[in-house]
């Protein structure tokens, strides 16, 4: 029976549904005739004209409701919509408002981040990243990119690789933060990209900078031996070439790399990297894991979470023969196929998964905060930061696996026969990034609950005030009536957004939490904005108040406040509720108007105003118009369709309307 009963009440959310959506045509088609055109009642305007039928209120009200297409997909957007901006954050669990990434800033919508070229999936000989794009190298020679290459509000796109290149067999290609490097096997050298800081080449205008150290005329005139060189990396604004006998070639930006000078002429490294602001590299003596900072990363730990200890005795006799690094810190492998870490490290950060039984790494790939490791059988392991789950290594990968790659947010493993296996991180960012560097669609689901609570919390502080004002105003009326309204027209004489700017102004000397100026939001939108309840409550008590049923309720010696509030608040609930929902899509409203002149939820928590800030500024607005586009749409579109919502429901609430309306 029960089943039974459930069974009903699906068929009827389903008939309902089709019937608003898609009209009375399809929902006789698919369910066949309604319940009450069975029993030959039929319905004009949502009455019935079988007397003897009787339809409650609050059905009638639903059934005419449910005739409106447009106002029950309304009711879908609006539902959908606290849906996802009060559920979706539970799927976020690793996003936090202050986040902020260098190497992701204003990035368009894209979801290409690990779109490897299917010619290149069988080929790979290397992959290289440091930001929003990946190089890739075929053993055939060809170079191939993937991701976001257009950078900046300058429109030079990363892409645009020498026409020559297309001629060479390249041997080594590396990609930094807005440059690419390449080196074909006959030693011709290929640079492209940005050249702001002489990362590429030499100019006049690099030349005239003392800030740089240029490229070495050797490499730019292709005098290297390809088969003599070891390797070939980027930085966030340098490049560097390291040759099997020690020789280092380095060049770029001395600012961002204060250390770059002690490297320079360097005949003696083992291995080479950058972190965001240092140069680190292993002399052959294993005498200094960095030149030129001291002390940040001769203190080495076994694994992530342990404590540090001195280099010379960690090592113990044993030899560093790999360095990698991320931003921030640095892993090295020995030569028995251990590993240990320097450097500062994220509060939140996946250690080393415990090894087999003679299992030891061979390879350590890093890309900007994690590592992924191949061991000797095989097996993959990802550890270090985890914010784009970058360190979730797909079980597909192990005892595959006989090489790996590593991006910026990504890794690759591919097998003995260079064919691409798995790949695993971040994809890309469905609403682009922001001038931060943060997820905009991350944003837009928590700056949404933001925005719709201060609307909601203020419609019910509005409601309670207004409706109790009016409740007593007009019942009562007299001398409480005219103080009543006298004060009502008080706050509705009070400009809210000068009032804003002033108390802003104010709040300036007053340390406030974030969650305090939302409370104080909410607390002032929803106190000035009682004065419409209370009028449109008063209007319709001072009706109300002559009915039959207020005098009969009088004549049985009813309390005047039980009158005022248990008897003719139901019956005017409906126009409450109407104006409830006109109410709380203006509430959302003006919180988005002054989030966005700087008065409302400020930065770095999100709220639907203050990320439509971009929109002001006439270049960002026309080079980064995804950071407010998505938003203001959404915005929008869930305040036209809370509007719609209240404006059927004061149609089909008034029996003089009509239903085609």
């Amino acid at each position: 029976m029960e089943k039974k009963k459930k069974e009903n009440v699906f068929r009827k959310l389903a008939r309902w549904t089709v019937r608003g959506l898609m009209g009375p045509k399809y929902e006789e088609k698919w369910f066949g005739k309604k319940e009450h055109e069975e029993k030959a009642v039929k319905y004009k305007n949502g009455v019935p004209d079988d007397s003897e039928l009787i339809v409650s209120p609050a059905r009638q009200i639903f059934q005419r409701f449910m005739e409106r297409k447009f106002a029950v997909i309304a009711v879908f957007v609006v539902i959908a919509m606290f849906l996802i901006v009060f559920i979706g954050p539970y799927f976020m669990p690793k996003y936090y408002d202050a986040f902020t990434e260098t190497t992701q800033v204003d990035l368009p919508p894209t979801m290409s981040f690990m779109a490897v070229p299917n010619e290149l999936k069988n080929d790979i000989k290397s992959i290289d990243s440091y930001g929003s794009f990946s190089v890739g190298l075929s053993n055939a020679g060809k170079v191939y990119m993937w991701g976001v290459t257009r950078l900046g509000a300058s429109g030079m796109d990363a892409s645009h690789m020498p026409e020559e290149m297309s001629t060479k067999k390249i041997a080594f290609v590396a990609a930094g933060q807005d440059h690419c490097i390449a080196i074909a096997e006959d030693g011709t050298y290929y640079g492209w990209g940005s050249n702001r800081f002489g990362q590429i080449a030499r100019t006049p205008e690099t030349e005239a900078n003392p800030n740089l150290e240029l490229i070495p005329e050797e490499v730019e005139n292709g005098q290297l031996d390809a088969s003599q060189i070891k390797k070939v990396t980027c930085g966030y604004q340098a490049s560097a070439i390291l040759m099997k006998d020690g020789t280092l070639y380095i060049w770029g930006n001395k600012q961002t790399y204060a250390n770059l000078d002690k490297f320079i002429g360097r005949k003696n490294i083992v291995d080479i990297d950058f972190t965001l602001n240092n140069v680190v590299g292993i002399d052959t003596k294993q005498t200094t894991v960095v030149t030129g900072v001291k002390g940040l990363y001769n203190m080495v730990r076994p694994n992530i979470t342990a404590k540090a200890t001195k280099i010379s005795e960690y090592l113990n006799g044993r030899k560093i023969t790999e360095i990698r690094t991320t931003s921030k810190n640095l892993c090295l492998l020995l030569d028995d196929g251990s590993i240990c870490f320097a450097g500062d490290f994220e509060k939140d950060v996946v250690d080393i998964p415990p090894l087999e039984e003679g299992e030891k790494f061979v390879d350590i790939e890093s890309g900007t905060y994690h590592y992924s490791g191949l061991t000797n059988k095989g097996n993959v392991y990802s550890f270090g930061g985890d914010h784009y789950y970058q360190s979730k290594v797909p079980s597909s990968v192990h005892n595959n696996a006989a090489k790996i790659y590593a991006g910026s947010f990504q890794s690759y493993a591919v097998d003995s026969n260079s064919k691409l296996i798995d790949k695993w991180g971040l994809k890309g960012y469905l609403f682009g990034t922001d001038g931060a560097g943060a997820d905009i669609f991350e944003r837009t689901i928590a700056g949404g609950k933001v925005t719709m609570t201060v609307g909601a919390i203020a419609v019910i502080i509005e409601i309670i005030i207004g409706v109790s004002i009016g409740l007593l105003s007009g019942y009562f009326g007299g001398w409480l009536d005219i103080l009543l309204m006298r004060i009502a027209e008080v706050f509705s004489s009070i400009p809210l957004y000068p009032f804003m700017l002033i108390l802003s102004s104010l709040l300036t000397q007053v340390a406030l939490t974030q969650n305090q100026r939302l409370y104080m939001i909410m607390v002032i939108l929803g106190v000035l904005g009682w004065p419409g309840f209370a009028y449109i409550t008063r209007a319709q008590i001072l009706v109300a108040r002559e009915s039959e049923y207020v005098t009969a309720a009088q004549a049985m010696g009813v309390k005047e406040t039980r009158i005022a509030f248990k008897h003719i608040l139901p019956n005017i609930i409906s126009v409450i509720l109407v104006n409830m929902t006109l109410s709380f899509a203006a509430s959302m409203q003006t919180e988005t108007s002054l989030s966005f002149l700087g008065f409302g939820v400020n930065y770095p928590q999100p709220s639907w105003g203050n990320m439509l800030t971009r929109a002001s500024n006439a270049t960002a607005a026309i080079n980064f118009w995804w950071q407010w586009l998505f938003t203001s749409a959404i915005l929008v579109f869930t305040t036209v369709c809370i509007n719609t919502i209240g404006d059927t429901l004061r149609d089909v609430m008034d029996p003089k309307s009509s239903n085609d309306k």
